[in-house]
């Protein structure tokens, strides 16, 4: 396995192949969860043999594969959004069935565009229903946005026009949360993917996010999660989606 990790990363870098960066994925990915359809058009990027690892030596096998597992993503992602499981699960075996009778990368690609706008226009229907005020929204957009920075409330006041007493009101009434507390706990979440998925340390991580100090990252995170971002990682880094339950009973069994 190692002979073949090394001759892959070798090859890689001797036809300058890199993969997607990890933080433009995610951006990606949650940009469909939230139903954001713009952002999503913008980030979109199609299928190529650029920033792709080679699953196969045959080009259309590789793409097919490749669609498959941005399939899975996209599904789990929306069903952490809040779209019904069975509905999200029905969705990808349809798309996953019609990508293995493709026959041309033409196909694989039209597909591709078209499991992607059916996915986020069905988050952003469900985040509609859910009945959110337009400044509400205004503000989820721009918090999601803005993920990585020091999100003030003034900010969210000027961006809505109404006055901070009123919008936090507002707020706390739609989503059952302060704003604080909804902001904090969107930076955890993005936190836990870059536990998971990353090697950054935790210093990078809670700059990242816009944490003054890694010992706020670390209160900030134990408080929701109750565990710390060392711990989470040991438990869950590199885990598939599907294995986090069975990773987190292992994980206990050992404690």
């Amino acid at each position: 396995m190692s002979k073949l990790l090394s001759e892959a990363e070798f090859r890689n870098r001797e036809y300058m192949i890199t993969h997607l960066s990890y933080d433009r994925e995610m951006e990606f990915y949650q940009s469909v969860k939230m139903g954001n359809i713009e952002e999503t058009r913008r980030l979109f990027k199609p299928l190529s043999s650029e920033g792709l690892g080679k699953l196969s030596e045959d080009s259309l096998r590789n793409l097919k594969y490749h669609l498959i597992i941005t399939i899975a993503f996209v599904t789990r992602y929306c069903i952490e959004g809040g779209l019904n499981m069975e509905e999200a699960y029905n969705l990808s075996d349809i798309y996953i069935r019609r990508v293995d009778g493709c026959t041309s990368e033409k196909e694989v690609h039209s597909i591709h565009r078209e499991v992607v706008d059916t996915y986020v226009h069905r988050m952003n229907k469900l985040h509609q229903s859910r009945a959110f005020s337009r400044p509400v929204i205004v503000c989820i957009d721009y918090i999601y946005d803005n993920l990585h920075s020091k999100i003030l409330l003034d900010d969210l006041a000027d961006i809505t026009g109404l006055s901070a007493p009123y919008l936090s009101k507002l707020f706390h009434k739609e989503t059952g949360m302060t704003i604080k507390q909804y902001i904090l706990g969107k930076k955890v979440e993005a936190a836990e993917n870059l536990l998971k998925f990353s090697d950054y340390p935790c210093s990078d991580i809670s700059q990242y996010l816009g944490f003054g100090t890694e010992s706020h990252f670390i209160c900030v995170f134990k408080n929701y999660t109750k565990t710390t971002p060392k711990e989470y990682r040991e438990r869950f880094f590199r885990t598939r989606w599907g294995d986090r339950s069975a990773a987190k009973k292992k994980a206990e069994k050992k404690e």
